[in-house]
């Protein structure tokens, strides 16, 4: 009989030194080349090409190609070139790095830690100067002790997580039950007693009390109110809460007196969904024009004021639910903060107070931003906003207070400056805080952590890396859309992963910046207003009372300030898209694409519905060069005729009808962004029935099941993604099902996940039963926000100081340049 043995599972070092030993020359080789280059950042697929041209037709080099070298090398996110060293960003799995060093012209290899890996990145940027007290954050000691998942597929699944694990030890015998207790009873809304009163003082009185409250509903029929039997209950030691009904009561009667005799955590959270905890709730969203009408398309201004609108709409629903459920005579308000900007531009921007539609308790709070010489008048953009935002939170703080008659329950942050606010507030007030990125710009801008200096008089991004990494780390718990968002996939690296590990030489080195297996993280997908957005086969809910201007707006001839371009074959199919134009949402690529493939410039038009077409009605710096990019293909390519540049469209009904009359033409929409940490358009377009194909980096590639309900194309790769649509398109002209079968499929996924239905009810139950673990745990994790305050007050604040305030006066400039190219491409300007 053979003896067991015990196996480990290889690291990367020992990896690359076994096949080291095996293809030395093949493998010194590659290296070289690699070091050839000299002083440098390698990409994966600058590695995977030097790799596949040293193997070239040789079939005896398959086994470095599919063997433990090419395994590392496939996993390798970066290499950094310093001759003749090579470093390797090993990630054998989402979440898990490990860090190689290789001397090519002595072939020694070395493990390195995450703080060496960075120092040696750091010499990119440093040469060889040598600094021994970089001030390096680690937030590693803080948490070790913190239980969390070791296994990628857990990452994202924290509430379900934690509660099996803190569910165990809290629940581990009879008398570790009284934290529950304790919560319950210290339950209340403003002063009024919830679930239970004084007269339970025990466990055993606790459990007591349920079994005769339960023998006494029982003589009731189901559905008796809750006002018949309330007395009762209240000299038993019961308060409101429990339900509107007797069957109600009962249910969560049963779910407590379940948990105390064998605690379970899936009854645990549905119990502590039951519980009523949120009653008023604020949502911040700084920057931007965030309105109901005539935003969209402005500067900072899309997908996350669209996502927050919707999200009021659906949480109030549940809230509303939930507290009828629970026999509550209490009225929720939910109250979105943003800025007042007071030159509003046509918009309601300027207005403090505005009533969200479709609600009856949401509105929005506007707080100017301000500075030592009063109310700042005009939009800021998104980089610049940091100096702005101590004052903003204290005076939101004091306007809440007014508003609220109190604080809120939960309060919730929007991309990077939301979070960061909503950390001050938290912090200041111990309320339960929620953070959604909606987009972390680390991941968007290649290199913008080791390069931040050359990106830092445009974008300011040592503000904002710091801002993001308090934000994080304070946050009791983390909504994403998908799953890339967190920790990407086997290829790629994920929106927070990337804040890890990473540096910004001369101001600080991240070796432990955020973990992605902490619970904190939670998956929650949103979609689409179904009021808005619903299918094209819909025929009774159409707007046919629209499609005037939508042909107006698609196929009008004579010029306008709106719009630019023909199309000359109106019984062509349309590729649409409708995004912001900035660089990373790639629409001037999309044109290009387009203007490149002879073939598909056959089969179909192009419409795309973005931004201004007049760069002088434009501030925004990135938007300005993209707009004078779209005006130089269109002349360069003479797009006029298969082509149609829409300017951004304000009316979201308008816009739903425009999705649905795209399907009529048998057309599709096209996301192309180099990155979209979710992808709304996306769903939208998918909800209408309209085939879509979208970017394989970041959400989108989640949403969509490949060649099923959709199609991932690669944006760095033109004119494969060209050809993928153009093969759609040349298929469904002789099999017209084809279209029909993958419309359907879009539908079918949609259901099936991305609903505000779903979502809400989602975010309710996470926001119980975090705001539980913080009562009765340590989940409030005192010592990280000690450090953070430390890190705020010595870094954050000092870095503030490098950004420019605002100047109030109007941006001209380029108003020249703007009629110059609206009249060579035959619109005038207004």
């Amino acid at each position: 009989m053979v003896a067991a043995t015990l196996t480990h599972a290889l690291t990367s070092r020992e990896r690359v030194e076994d096949m080291l030993s095996e293809h030395r020359n093949e493998i010194v080789s590659l290296l070289s080349r690699y070091v050839a280059e000299g002083k440098k950042i390698l990409q994966p697929h600058q590695l995977l090409d030097g790799l596949e041209e040293v193997i070239g037709k040789n079939d005896g080099l398959e086994s470095l190609r599919h063997g433990l070298f090419g395994e590392v090398l496939r996993s390798t996110q970066e290499a950094i070139v310093l001759p003749p060293w090579i470093a390797l960003a090993v990630r054998p799995r989402p979440g898990v790095w490990e860090y190689v060093q290789v001397n090519v012209d002595e072939l020694a290899v070395e493990q390195l830690s995450v703080a060496e890996y960075l120092e040696f990145k750091e010499h990119l940027v440093n040469g060889s100067i040598k600094d021994d007290y970089v001030l390096e954050l680690d937030f590693e000691p803080f948490n070790a002790s913190f239980p969390r998942p070791t296994r990628p597929s857990s990452i994202g699944s924290g509430v379900q997580f934690l509660n099996r694990h803190l569910s165990s030890r809290l629940f581990r015998d009879k008398e570790s039950m009284q934290p529950l207790l304790d919560f319950l009873r210290a339950h209340k809304y403003r002063g009024q007693k919830l679930m239970l009163n004084e007269r339970i003082q025990s466990l055993p009185g606790l459990r007591s009390a349920l079994v005769k409250a339960e023998e006494h509903l029982k003589k009731f029929p189901k559905d008796t109110s809750y006002a018949e039997f309330e007395f009762k209950l209240q000299e038993m030691g019961l308060e409101k809460g429990w339900g509107d009904n007797a069957e109600h009561v009962l249910d969560t009667i049963h779910l407590l007196l379940e948990i105390l005799q064998a605690p379970d955590p899936s009854n645990l959270e549905t119990f502590l969904g039951r519980v009523p905890m949120v009653f008023n709730v604020v949502i911040l969203s700084p920057h931007g024009y965030f309105g109901q009408a005539n935003v969209l398309g402005m500067p900072d201004t899309g997908g996350q004021v669209v996502y927050i609108l919707d999200q009021c709409r659906a949480m109030e629903n549940e809230m509303l639910m939930r507290i009828k459920k629970q026999g509550l005579d209490i009225t929720p308000e939910i109250i979105v903060v943003t800025r007042l900007i007071p030159e509003a531009h046509g918009t309601t921007c300027n207005q403090r107070i505005e009533r969200i539609s479709g609600t009856q308790h949401s509105r929005i709070l506007r707080v100017p931003f301000r500075t030592e010489k009063g109310v700042v008048r005009d939009w800021v953009s998104r980089f610049d906003v940091w100096p702005y935002l101590e004052t903003f939170s204290e005076d939101v703080s004091k306007e809440l207070a007014v508003e609220l008659k109190g604080q809120p329950d939960l309060i919730i942050g929007n991309y990077s400056d939301g979070n960061l606010v909503a950390s001050l507030m938290a912090h200041k007030q111990g309320i339960t805080q929620c953070n959604i990125a909606h987009a972390l710009e680390k991941t968007k801008y290649p290199d913008s952590g080791i390069y931040w200096k050359n990106f830092e008089e445009k974008y300011h991004f040592s503000c904002q890396f710091t801002a993001d990494l308090i934000a994080m780390n304070h946050a009791d718990f983390i909504i994403t859309s998908t799953y890339q968002e967190i920790a990407g996939s086997k290829d790629t690296v994920g929106q927070y992963e990337s804040h890890t590990a990473f540096t910004l030489p001369g101001l600080y080195r991240v070796v432990h910046g955020i973990d992605v297996f902490d619970p904190k993280f939670n998956i929650v997908s949103p979609g689409a207003d179904m009021e808005i957005y619903f299918p094209y086969t819909e025929k009774q809910h159409r707007l046919t009372a629209l499609h005037g201007s939508i042909e107006e707006l698609l196929f009008n001839p004579e010029p306008t300030a709106d719009h630019m371009g023909v199309l000359n074959d109106r019984k062509k199919p349309i590729i649409f898209s409708m995004a912001r134009l900035d660089r990373v949402k790639n629409m001037t690529g999309l044109v290009e694409w387009f203007a490149k493939s002879k073939r598909l410039r056959e089969l179909v038009n192009l419409v795309v519905v973005a931004g201004d077409i007049d760069p002088s009605k434009s501030k925004d710096r990135e938007e300005v060069a993209e707009i004078e990019k779209m005006h130089r293909l269109v002349k360069e390519y003479k797009l006029n005729g298969q082509f149609r540049w829409i300017c951004a469209q304000k009316n979201r009904v308008r816009n739903g009808e425009l999705y649905r009359y795209i399907c009529d033409t048998r057309g599709a929409f096209v996301q192309p962004a180099l990155y979209e940490a979710f992808g709304l358009t996306v769903v939208e377009a998918m909800t209408c029935g309209l085939p879509t194909f979208a970017t394989c980096n970041g959400g989108p590639a989640e949403i969509i099941v490949d060649g099923v309900s959709g199609f991932h194309i690669d944006p760095y790769h033109g004119v494969s993604a060209t050809e993928r649509i153009a093969d759609f398109f040349e298929k469904c002209k002789t099999d017209p099902s084809h279209w029909e079968k993958i419309s359907n499929g879009g539908l079918q996924r949609i259901y099936e996940k991305y609903t505000w239905q779903i979502y809400a009810d989602k975010l309710m139950t996470l926001s119980g039963v975090y705001g539980f673990w913080k009562y009765v745990s340590k989940l409030e994790r005192r010592e990280t926000r000690r450090y953070l305050e430390m890190f705020y007050s010595l870094k954050y604040r000092n870095l503030v100081k490098t950004v420019p305030l605002a100047v109030e006066e109007s941006v001209n400039g380029i108003e020249e340049k703007s009629t110059e190219l609206l009249a060579t491409n035959g619109t005038t300007a207004h």
